[in-house]
């Protein structure tokens, strides 16, 4: 949990820094403390972020993205929200390394992503998918899938906003939202003991407090 406090408090401070303190007006912002709302963050909590974020002495918060192989040739995709780029690549550098994978240069594994807009929001008995995703095809909508449990919509990288826009236009209250990166081509399969030593590497960049996100090609069976 404090985990993902510190993923989602880091989202809304660079949302408020952005855009402004105000929710109603800054849709990023929005977004992120719906997020926040999701892991069960207290409000003081949401509101220490953005009064934090909106002072004179905020941290410069800046997005960088990481590639690099795993072992196995598990391609790897890490985002980050730091203060200090110096100290997040070499704590990345030193991931690859100690797992003997390798750094590679920003751009080198967009060929194997799609970078994609996703919104979770609750299942509507009285909302028909099908219509649904046809309206939604003019708002950079790609797919909608899901169950009792949840309704997953797909988008367009570059459509994220008119997304949004077409969600909270129809009174659907979002869950969560955030940006995916999804493989273009079948996962790599790998042995089971092999799998176990690309995740350890995955498991201990997630561990990183200046890591948001990392996604990865592996067909990851689990135990």
């Amino acid at each position: 949990m404090a985990r993902s406090f510190t993923k989602v408090g880091k989202e809304i401070a660079l949302a408020a820094k952005q855009g402004g303190p105000d929710p109603g007006t800054n849709n990023k912002l929005r977004l992120a403390i719906q997020n926040a709302k999701a892991v069960n963050m207290p409000k003081d909590n949401v509101e220490r972020a953005i009064k934090k974020a909106t002072s004179k002495d905020a941290d410069d918060l800046k997005e960088i993205v990481y590639e690099g192989y795993a072992p196995h040739g598990v391609a790897v995709v890490i985002e980050c929200l730091t203060d200090n780029p110096t100290r997040t690549v070499a704590n990345i550098r030193s991931y690859f390394n100690k797992a003997n994978g390798s750094l590679g240069t920003l751009g080198s594994l967009d060929f194997l992503f799609n970078k994609k807009s996703v919104f979770k929001f609750k299942p509507d008995a009285e909302l028909d998918i099908e219509e649904f995703e046809f309206e939604g095809i003019d708002y950079g909508v790609d797919s909608i899938e899901g169950d009792e449990e949840g309704i997953f919509l797909y988008g367009n990288f570059d459509a994220f906003g008119m997304i949004q826009k077409f969600l909270e236009d129809k009174g659907i209250e979002i869950s969560t939202a955030e940006f995916e990166r999804i493989p273009t081509s079948d996962l790599k399969e790998l042995e089971k003991v092999q799998q176990e030593e690309v995740m350890k590497m995955i498991n201990k960049m997630e561990e990183d407090d200046d890591v948001q996100h990392v996604f990865h090609n592996l067909n990851y069976t689990g135990e």
